[in-house]
């Protein structure tokens, strides 16, 4: 399964804080030797403010009380920088620990820096000030105190590059600390300025796409509604362009979410299709899996697929998320997946034959007979296939199902409603990107 860990890939596109998750998970799963996890660990800590967790770790490391020389002087170094940040940006923090003070504050930036500046002798100095002891803060760990000076920050920078950084930390810190509807307000509020017309270069514009997308993974699959909005994310032109052509690996989480997804039906063909068009460049259990279905129809393949994805999901560190149930730990994403995997296994099945063997299709959804015909009994009852079980021969009966030409018709209609409507924005928004004569 290490083949499979998609750690090496997705790191260099986060916050070197937003990989220590990825390395617990990896560590726990001991899918990596721990020498090479807590190595790991070091390197990335020696770009960071935490010193003390890096002494914890060196120490495991090497069995030892001791620590280098050089982790003391650093750390010594730390604490000193820390306490002249705070000097410099004190007024400005005793001012946002008033709420009297802070009702003073308007919409209007610059009213704001004018009264700042008037009543409390605060200028850009000490605005500045805050934004680096919030940067600092954040690099040695403390993500709270980070997440609110970033905040109101914000409210005072006119300066849209620095406000943007002060975006993408804000955004790590709530990551981090779990706060997972602030944290999805925060990714679309990036999105937002990362999709304006006004966004820097269009290279820039793809790579912070890029960025956007791995740092919503922490979102998506711990957000209750994470797996529909991954698919509203992902699947855009812009965005489905940018992970075909930098990072098909991304491909895993997009195909995960339709497959536990059911109400994301209409967008599926569209996607297999991408599935089909990439396998060159990207695969994997999951991604196979789909293609084994959808598009080669090998049922057998799916099966063996389906076992391998079963252990793909519990060793990736978004998708095998553990819920803690009295003495026992469940991976309900990996339930849910196996779950919508037979059933796209059995769909599929069914419109291809009409009398289907119950021990044929009990191998190939993986279960013995008796739980097999449960499954199908119960999904007939729950679902409009149009089929019965025949108990004396042990075969389930489909009915055959004659499309309805309206509906094709009106279906027909509609996609040629939104190719149209695709087809007007891309050519407005190419005449918008030529140089005015």
């Amino acid at each position: 399964m290490a083949s499979y860990d998609l750690t090496p890939r997705i790191a260099p596109n986060l916050d070197r804080h937003l990989v220590f998750p990825l390395l617990e998970f990896l560590q726990e799963q001991k899918l990596h030797p721990d020498e090479q996890i807590l190595k790991a660990k070091i390197e990335l800590l020696n770009k960071t403010n935490m010193v003390d967790y890096a002494m914890d770790i060196h120490k495991s490391l090497y069995h030892t009380d001791d620590v280098p020389q050089d982790m003391v002087d650093r750390r010594a170094e730390v604490v000193a920088r820390l306490k002249a940040l705070e000097d410099a940006a004190a007024p400005l923090v005793t001012f946002l620990q008033n709420p009297n003070a802070l009702q003073e504050l308007r919409a209007d930036k610059n009213y704001n820096l004018q009264m700042l500046h008037d009543r409390y002798q605060i200028g850009p100095d000490q605005i500045e000030a805050l934004y680096q002891y919030a940067k600092f803060q954040f690099e040695c760990g403390n993500y709270s105190g980070a997440a609110d000076y970033l905040y109101h920050y914000r409210d005072l920078c006119t300066n849209s590059e620095r406000s943007l950084s002060a975006s993408w930390g804000k955004l790590a810190a709530e990551i981090l600390m779990q706060n997972w509807d602030i944290a999805l307000e925060e990714l679309n509020r990036l999105k937002e300025i990362v999709d304006s017309k006004s966004f820097a270069s269009p290279l820039n514009q793809v790579q912070s796409r890029i960025w956007l997308m791995h740092w919503s993974l922490f979102i998506f699959f711990n957000h209750e509604n994470g797996r529909t909005l991954i698919i509203d994310l992902f699947n855009q032109d812009k965005y489905l362009n940018a992970i075909q052509t930098s990072t098909p690996y991304l491909l895993r989480y997009l195909a995960t979410a339709f497959i536990v997804n059911k109400r994301r039906r209409p967008q599926f063909k569209d996607f297999i299709k991408v599935i089909q068009q990439e396998q060159s460049s990207y695969k994997d259990p999951i991604t196979e899996f789909l293609a084994c279905v959808y598009v080669n129809y090998n049922f057998d393949g799916a099966q063996k697929k389906m076992r391998e994805c079963e252990e793909v999901i519990l060793n990736d560190p978004f998708l095998g998320k553990r819920v803690e149930e009295g003495n026992f730990a469940t991976v309900p994403l990996r339930d849910e997946f196996l779950e919508n995997a037979r059933l796209f296994i059995f769909e599929t099945y069914c419109r291809i034959h009409q009398r289907i063997d119950m021990g044929v299709l009990a191998e190939k959804l993986n279960l013995n007979y008796e739980e097999a015909e449960r499954w199908i009994v119960n999904l007939i009852r729950n679902s409009k296939l149009d089929a019965k079980i025949d108990s004396k021969t042990g075969t389930v009966i489909m009915e055959p199902n004659h499309p309805n030409v309206y509906e094709q018709l009106i279906d027909h209609t509609k996609a040629l409603q939104g190719r149209t409507y695709k087809l007007v924005s891309q050519l407005l928004e190419h005449a918008q990107a030529q140089p005015a004569l």
